[in-house]
């Protein structure tokens, strides 16, 4: 918590869905009412309130609404808040919709209209959480098409980004990139476990003449054999030194233990022992 005096250059309203600096300006036995700005008074309820709030202090809280439709503050944190892509798990369908576990006690609705295909209770999905303009309501959709951008992407070869994996494609996974673009990361350049919702970062590996953007997790071969000789170093380190890999090992086996293709691994230590960090031994690679 800090003083108001520090908070001038918060924003003087809080924004539904999401998290907020917000002065308290009352304490009640039910907790204590902070400042909403134009939302009004918001309650943070007396469970989440620590013993030295106070009036004139500031907190921050993530404002939804409760079950009644009232404005309530929490400390808690939700899985994810509006404006976010999240996979999230149904707990709950009922003739209003699909209802997704977000860490909060009132679930978050998925109407039937925003549903891409219809949820069922105990899949995960990935959806956009967002704030219905009519009703103040926090919803989720899972027509993630509609929240991606329609404009080319201005991306240059070897960015790295920022990526949530999205649907499985017979080429490899749709990959959503910076909150913005669709991306296509390919079955043959995966060397880790990847399942939707999950973030990572990534790089471009091109951007092709429709616009549309190849990806990769690693950065292209220029940089690839720099960007993984501090990790190999590091799994060397964790090891006593040694690693029982070599030029014989199965690419599965490396894939497994390192997270990167065999042809990855073979120019990487190519170029410590070049270096001087590495020797061969017979049964692996020892750090020198």
């Amino acid at each position: 918590m800090t003083n108001s005096s520090e908070q001038s250059s918060h924003l003087s309203h809080a924004e539904i869905g999401k998290y907020n600096t917000l002065n308290v300006i009352a304490e009640t036995d039910n907790g204590v009412y902070l400042d909403g700005g134009d939302l009004g008074e918001i309650l943070l309820p007396k469970r989440f309130v620590t013993a030295d709030c106070k009036v004139g202090m500031s907190v921050q809280v993530f404002i939804y609404s409760d079950s009644a439709d009232r404005l309530v503050a929490t400390t808690e944190t939700p899985l994810g808040q509006v404006g976010e892509f999240v996979s999230l798990k149904v707990v709950q369908v009922n003739k209003m919709g699909a209802f997704l576990d977000w860490g909060l006690p009132k679930d978050l609705l998925v109407p039937y209209n925003q549903q891409h295909s219809t949820m069922e209770v105990g899949k995960y999905y990935l959806v956009r959480i967002f704030l219905d303009q009519h009703t103040d309501r926090i919803a989720a959709s899972s027509k993630l098409d509609k929240f991606i951008d329609i404009w080319p992407a201005e991306y240059q070869q070897g960015d790295k980004v920022k990526l949530i994996i999205g649907g499985k494609t017979d080429l490899g996974f749709k990959a959503i990139v910076n909150d913005l673009h669709w991306g296509l990361l390919y079955d043959n350049e995966i060397f880790q476990p990847l399942r939707i919702g999950k973030k990572v970062d990534g790089y471009i590996k091109q951007v092709r003449a429709d616009g549309r953007l190849d990806l990769l997790l690693t950065r292209g071969s220029k940089n690839k054999v720099n960007s993984f000789s501090d990790t190999l170093i590091a799994h060397l380190e964790k090891n006593n030194g040694f690693l029982p890999l070599h030029d014989k090992s199965a690419p599965e086996l490396i894939q497994k233990r390192l997270g990167v293709s065999k042809k990855t691994f073979k120019a990487t230590v190519g170029n410590l022992l070049k270096n001087g960090k590495l020797i061969i031994e017979k049964d692996g690679i020892r750090l020198k």
